[in-house]
């Protein structure tokens, strides 16, 4: 019974084994990657900022949206950080913006940035704000991966250009990205 059951799975492993018809065929229906993540915000100390941001593998990058409350009327820096650690009190053990490239801080829409600068999302009078966007440059696999990194809100707007991190003030909310369905 036992030598019957590995023979079978020999036999399977044989015909779906590269360059066959039916491996081809197999392959062609399997995702290359992730494509979908989620990281859910939580406050860090002395904040009631939360939320969720959702990331989408779309023809063209990745499709991010957030949804989150509790923050200031106004601007708040919003970035991918290094690192998928929320467990220091103050959001430090995110580490800095996710730069594999080591480019320099700027805009969502500068030719040239770090992976993990989104720009600013905007929280109205009751403390709402919602993000949308198309971006080019973060990815689901593949070294601009987001997975297992941190989402940052922080206290103040990044104003895009200065270095490091566009002088966003302290980290008010902090997620780790996973994997979702």
């Amino acid at each position: 019974m036992q030598s019957t059951m590995w023979a079978a799975l020999g036999a399977a492993v044989a015909l779906l084994g590269t360059g066959s018809p039916m491996a081809a065929q197999h392959e062609a229906h399997l995702p290359a990657g992730p494509t979908r993540a989620v990281a859910v915000l939580v406050p860090t100390a002395g904040s009631t900022v939360h939320g969720t941001v959702t990331f989408t593998a779309v023809e063209g990058g990745v499709h991010i949206t957030a949804q989150l409350e509790g923050l200031a009327p106004g601007n708040h820096g919003f970035h991918v950080h290094e690192f998928g650690d929320c467990s220091a009190a103050d959001g430090a053990s995110a580490g800095g913006h996710f730069n594999p490239a080591g480019a320099p801080h700027a805009g969502p829409d500068a030719g040239t940035r770090h992976t993990g600068d989104l720009g600013n999302v905007s929280a109205d009078t009751q403390g709402m704000a919602s993000y949308d966007r198309l971006d080019s440059t973060v990815r689901l696999d593949g070294p601009n991966s987001v997975i297992g990194r941190g989402v940052i809100v922080h206290a103040a707007p990044d104003d895009l250009t200065s270095q490091p991190t566009g002088n966003a003030g302290g980290r008010v909310a902090c997620g780790v990205i996973g994997v979702a369905k």
